[in-house]
């Protein structure tokens, strides 16, 4: 299903009463303000980071760098570039670094100047923020369509289906003539879904066939790797991936992210990135990061392990939840906005999810944490059940 968005109508992010939402998880500074308590007490489920928190190969490496602060950093970050192409098997020429891989969402609206644009839902709303920033350059504001998926189907996307929107040639399309520019979230937030590798490949090669750019933020794509198409750039100049370093690694203080893409698109996208967003500290961090094997895999076991603790915990409170491909899950309770504001008052965060399109005031969002915070995540839940 194809649901429009026009300048006038309703936009994607509405503040419900009594609740405002925060446009995104993470703002513990405010939460701290309102409560009286330090930020160190604040149990934040909202932002899905490594519960492990930062590497020590990287902590050290941000001491070791920090006697070179007093440089600026290097504009195209090379040394960081190659290690991300040595990490995915591929040529630096391939690799754009940024402030995040937000940056870089809309480095890739400024660049593409896209007319009319085709995102799911529920999905991260930056992708249509960042569209909309170009309605002060473009003679007219740019479109934007949603390809709503379904609960009854746990929000997976038909890739088919999906396909057919993007087509030029079919009755669906026909309410926006035509798509130029694509974003996908893959695993996708807030859902945790994955498009599997294999429908993923039919969407890569219907935009490349339509001369459709296809924006695929991998975010979370360290917990599913084998479905990434991060390689398929290599022959094809309408793919752009996005990465993060901050999730995984919990990097997202430093902001470190990078795009992927043919190197025609590379240049594309060069034209209209700002210099220096990537600071020193970030690209060394980056570096010791992706050298360390060893917390890779800690990582994916803890989480894998807490996971099912999670999952166990939530079955015998007989709260819904969608399985998740990610370090996070969306969960339905009835009225989940009451659930939110009464853990917000024992200082515990989690995401209100009543501002995606798609989604209504009865679901939320949760990280992957530690056992300690995940047991008392469900404890106070079940005092509320």
């Amino acid at each position: 299903m194809i649901w429009q968005y026009k300048q006038n109508e309703k936009p994607l992010e509405q503040q419900p009463e009594p609740l405002q939402p925060e446009p995104h998880g993470g703002n513990i500074y405010k939460l701290s303000e309102e409560l009286g308590i330090s930020e160190d007490e604040i149990i934040d489920f909202s932002a899905s980071i490594n519960p492990l928190g930062l590497p020590k190969s990287v902590v050290a490496a941000i001491k070791d760098g920090i006697r070179t602060i007093i440089d600026y950093p290097d504009p195209d970050a090379r040394h960081l570039c190659v290690e991300i192409a040595r990490h995915l098997h591929m040529d630096s020429q391939h690799v754009l670094c940024g402030n995040g891989s937000t940056e870089l969402i809309y480095l890739a609206a400024r660049a593409l100047r896209p007319e009319k644009v085709l995102i799911p839902a529920p999905t991260f709303s930056e992708y249509e923020r960042a569209v909309k920033t170009l309605q002060a350059v473009n003679h007219t504001p740019p479109q934007v369509s949603y390809f709503v998926t379904w609960e009854k189907d746990n929000f997976d996307l038909n890739a088919e289906k999906f396909i057919a929107s993007m087509s030029k040639d079919t009755k669906a399309s026909a309410l926006m003539n035509s798509v130029d520019t694509v974003f996908i979230c893959n695993p996708n937030n807030p859902t945790g879904r994955v498009i599997s590798r294999n429908n993923m490949l039919k969407i890569c090669n219907a935009a490349l066939k339509f001369k459709t750019y296809l924006v695929v933020d991998e975010a979370f794509i360290d917990f599913c790797p084998e479905e990434s198409v991060v390689k398929e750039v290599e022959k094809n100049p309408y793919l752009i991936v996005l990465r993060s370093l901050t999730k995984f690694y919990a990097l997202s203080g430093l902001r470190i992210g990078y795009a992927v893409a043919h190197p025609k698109t590379i240049n594309l996208l060069l034209k209209y990135k700002e210099p220096w967003t990537v600071n020193t500290l970030a690209q060394v961090a980056g570096i010791a990061a992706l050298r360390d094997a060893a917390f890779r895999l800690d990582s994916l076991k803890v989480i894998e392990h807490e996971s099912a603790v999670l999952e166990d915990g939530l079955k015998l409170l007989n709260i819904r939840y969608f399985e998740s491909d990610a370090n996070f899950y969306l969960l339905k309770i009835r009225n989940a906005q009451q659930t939110v504001l009464q853990l917000r008052d024992k200082g515990i965060m989690v995401r209100d999810c009543s501002n995606f399109i798609g989604l209504d005031e009865n679901y939320m969002r949760i990280a992957v944490k530690s056992n300690k915070d995940n047991m008392r995540l469900l404890k106070e839940l079940s005092k509320l059940a």
